[in-house]
């Protein structure tokens, strides 16, 4: 676990020092916007859908809290609510990318049930949620003024289970 903490401190003061001339979006922008997450660990992959709120607090930090709702998938039920930390670099007039961090909470559901027909039936059910932490990256196109389209890579890192999550989405900004 040190090593993991020891890379985020290099990667934050990377993103620290090449920060100097980053000004993508105005401090006080805010944007609403949804989309898909294909994601994967531990031999399971499954999709969700979701929403996220982000809001310029300078010119180059901007916050974003997102909620994602992964479907069902062999009696398995998931979401993920976390707020992240983007550290924008435009390079160019309509691309901006963004390394990102922060805190996520990952809730697991299961109901398993198997009919043993005049036997009665068998069956499992209950749920955790476990504290994630987010490192990744990501990539916003400007197609208007207001419409942003977006690709994302997050890692999640949990004590029970480690997710790479795949999202690509379109955000209104206001």
């Amino acid at each position: 676990m040190k090593s993991i903490f020891r890379k985020v401190a290099v990667m934050a003061i990377a993103v620290f020092t090449m920060s100097v001339a980053a000004n993508a979006q105005e401090k006080g922008d805010m944007a609403v916007g949804g989309n898909l997450v294909l994601g994967s660990g531990d031999s399971f992959t499954n999709y969700g859908i979701g929403a996220k709120f982000q809001y310029n607090v300078t010119n180059p930090l901007r916050l974003e809290g997102s909620f994602t709702y992964f479907l069902k998938k062999d009696y398995l039920t998931m979401w993920d609510l976390s707020a992240n930390a983007h550290w924008l670099f435009p390079i160019a007039d309509k691309i901006t990318v963004y390394p990102l961090a922060g805190l996520g909470i990952l809730n697991y559901g299961y109901d398993y049930s198997v009919d043993l027909g005049e036997y009665g039936s068998y069956g499992s059910s209950g749920s955790m949620s476990d504290i994630a932490f987010n490192l990744g990256g990501g990539i916003d196109y400007k197609l208007t003024d207001k419409l942003i389209l977006n690709a994302e890579l997050k890692y999640k890192i949990s004590d029970t289970w480690d997710r790479l999550l795949l999202s690509a989405g379109l955000a209104y900004r206001f």
